[in-house]
């Protein structure tokens, strides 16, 4: 399936728009700039897992936790970085088979539990086990990484890092979801009975789903760790995990450019509610009550909502002339 002209000049639009935008932004602009980014990498996991496979999971941020753990622990052995990530990745890819197996028995609210009670584990492992983790006090001093001599130290060079990676991971996700693997995780999402009916094997898709939602956590994590410095147990609890989820539900679930949105939304809208100060998350959390009651699809089913609003016009429209006659 070949994408149309528009699409392509919007994707070539938009990466136009990454490579020039943080040249006009100061320190802490190109600091959230790059944030989201890694925010795009790990919402794009979580929405093959919630919103194509339709599992739902309350652990990502925990998973994202265990990305960046890892590469801290690694690099701080003397491990590359270009070793540890990819360690990161795989070692979240085993503990998303893990936590998947849940999800074979339990389904709905029930598994949405299950995955909160695994982030709730990882919390108190990250803050317990100071040998390894560094407890409350976390890991400080994690080094950007090095390629060929080439430094990516600076805020700059660290965020053209980022982009290559989110667009690689998304390119990747996208291949993926066009691929049968796609369909088989949207049959399972509409009706996993009728997908084990025609061939679809419901054990193994529920599985890599969840292991490939966590391996995008992983990578997300990965590139946290060096992007603040210094990683410790808060930024992986269940609010974050909460966040992520409410990333892809307001973006758009199940629709490939809604962790973009909505992870834009999450994150840069409360920046710019400053201004209201104590009450900025009030506004921010009635501002996404009022999305979601409006538009409980997602910012990118206005375009659905408006063509449903003026069909049902039309219809309106209709019967009131056949009434008239």
């Amino acid at each position: 399936m070949s994408l149309s002209k528009s699409h392509i000049a919007f994707l070539a639009a938009g990466l136009i728009a990454l490579l020039v935008l943080p040249t006009m932004l100061k320190t802490y602009g190109l600091y959230l700039l790059t944030l989201w980014l890694v925010y795009i990498i790990a919402a794009l996991g979580l929405n093959l897992t919630v919103g194509y496979a339709g599992l739902k999971s309350l652990c990502h941020a925990g998973f994202m936790g265990i990305g960046a753990y890892t590469v801290a622990i690694l690099m701080k052995a003397g491990v590359s970085f270009w070793f540890a990530m990819p360690g990161a990745i795989v070692l979240c890819f085993l503990f998303g088979l893990l936590i998947g197996f849940p999800a074979l028995r339990v389904q709905l609210h029930y598994l949405g539990f299950a995955t909160l009670g695994f982030n709730l584990l990882l919390m108190l492992f990250f803050r317990n086990e100071e040998w390894l983790t560094g407890g409350t006090f976390g890991i400080q001093n994690i080094k950007r990484p090095e390629l060929f001599g080439l430094s990516f130290s600076g805020n700059l060079a660290f965020y053209y890092l980022v982009v290559f990676l989110m667009v690689v991971s998304a390119a990747a996700l996208a291949y993926l979801l066009r691929s049968p693997w796609g369909r088989a995780f949207a049959a399972l999402r509409d009706n996993p009975i009728r997908a084990e009916s025609t061939g679809v094997n419901i054990t193994a898709y529920t599985l890599m789903s969840f292991a490939i939602g966590a391996a995008y956590a992983g990578l997300a994590g990965a590139l946290f760790a060096p992007l603040v410095n210094f990683i410790e147990p808060a930024p992986f609890g269940l609010a974050n995990s909460l966040l992520f989820l409410l990333m892809v539900v307001v973006g758009g679930s199940g629709r490939f450019y809604g962790p973009v949105l909505g992870s834009a939304i999450a994150l840069l809208l409360p920046e710019y509610l400053r201004f209201a100060k104590d009450w900025y998350l009030a506004v921010f959390g009635f501002a996404v009550v009022v999305m979601m009651i409006w538009l409980p699809g997602g910012l990118l089913s206005i375009k659905e909502r408006l063509q449903l609003s003026k069909a049902k016009r039309a219809a309106q429209t209709s019967d009131s002339k056949a009434e008239a006659l």
